[in-house]
């Protein structure tokens, strides 16, 4: 028997809470994935220029500590495309389209800020705005089609990321207040239209990383606490049972494609309207016909978050870092493309979560049960009673 009374019992009871938690068998599988796939990187390195293994090895593991103003830039959009993918899994729906969604938003937030004229505490805000309507409306169609025709929602937003893409680059091209001919890329935004500098000398990041923070917190209450965030869950978990309980499925697959829609292309607007490290420029756009990469990194981050709005803030940052250390391996003889092998194998590794997760638990529990029953052996007052 274990003695109720005893503080050692309430202090096992507690880690055992934890440790069987949701959150505590995602979070170890995470770690897992992340451990096994810089193993198969550091493998990779050692096999093709064993004399840089260690020092490119330590580029990627250390080499963003260096430069933790572009990690928090970079980790920006993804961590705003990570948001869209995961809130639209947890209504059961797989929103592959985040580049689309992405690109339409980082247009419209173009548009505000080289066509509307706004006074400058409120350009930057509009343009963002007007970034999220523009993901929304690439979100919101493919909802459509899904909840009224039944369309599948993977099908619809793949070819949403090429009619955006196509049709971004011919609005922009065809725009000569934009687009520059003889740079072939988007003119330097207007400064009262750039998200304000967090003041990092030699950097991109700007308040845009803040903002997404806030997001993803929101995005949490939203999902944990509120009735609407109850019913996204539940309709994930079983859509016959929800619209049994009279929770509106169609209505929500809507409402979740056109909120996931707006988060990438808030994400799309907090790329562009991002100032330069150079004093007046900004960072700018070139149409030439490639799907935007972020959209996709989304994905990668969600699924190393496990899809809840916390978790997908720290691969973000995660992701970022390796990849702006993976930048720096060229610097001892390695192609940057070893950080996308490395994250590869990390998404790869997370997709076995389910396997993780068991194992992991099980290991915990044993563990756990043999120090119970070795102090309960030894408990004076146990052996009193028997």
């Amino acid at each position: 028997m274990q003695n109720r009374n005893d503080p050692n019992s309430k202090f096992s009871f507690s880690i055992q809470s934890i440790t069987h938690s949701k959150g505590f068998s995602a979070l170890g599988a995470a770690l897992m994935a992340i451990i096994l796939g810089l193993i198969f990187g550091f493998i990779v390195m050692l096999v093709s220029a064993p004399d840089n293994a260690i020092s490119g090895f330590s580029y990627v593991v250390f080499g963003g500590l260096s430069r933790i103003g572009d990690v928090f830039y970079f980790a920006t959009p993804i961590l705003m495309t990570g948001l869209a993918v995961g809130f639209a899994f947890k209504m059961g729906l797989f929103n592959i389209g985040a580049s689309g969604q992405y690109t339409m938003g980082m247009y419209f937030a173009l548009y505000v800020s080289f066509m509307w004229d706004l006074p400058g505490g409120v350009h930057w805000i509009a343009a963002i705005v007007a970034g999220a309507l523009g993901g929304m409306l690439f979100g919101l169609i493919p909802g459509i089609f899904k909840a009224l025709l039944n369309v599948n929602e993977v099908i619809t937003s793949i070819m949403f990321n090429y009619i955006g893409m196509y049709l971004v680059d011919m609005l922009i091209q065809g725009n000569a207040i934009m687009y520059s001919s003889t740079t072939t890329r988007t003119r330097y935004i207007p400064i009262d239209a750039q998200i304000p500098s967090l003041g990092i000398a030699g950097s991109n990041v700007n308040l845009g990383i803040i903002l997404a923070v806030l997001i993803g917190i929101i995005l949490f209450i939203v999902l944990q606490k509120t009735t609407f965030g109850y019913e996204l869950k539940a309709t994930g978990f079983n859509k016959y049972a929800s619209d049994y309980a009279g929770m509106q499925g169609k209505r929500n697959i809507i409402l979740t494609m056109a909120i996931a829609g707006g988060l990438a292309g808030i994400g799309g607007a907090f790329a562009i309207l991002a100032p330069s490290a150079i004093p007046g420029s900004s960072m700018t756009y070139e149409p030439i016909n490639i799907i935007a990469a972020n959209g996709f990194n989304g994905i990668a981050v969600a699924l190393l978050g496990h899809s809840h709005p916390i978790g997908i803030i720290f691969s973000s940052i995660f992701i970022s870092h390796i990849q702006r250390g993976g930048t720096l391996t060229s610097l001892v003889g390695y192609k940057p493309e070893i950080i996308d092998v490395v994250i590869a194998v990390i998404i790869y590794f997370s997709a076995f979560a389910i396997i993780m997760n068991n194992a992991l638990a099980k290991f915990v529990k044993t563990r756990l049960l043999k120090k119970n029953v070795v102090s309960d052996a030894s408990d004076p007052d146990i052996k009193e009673a028997e």
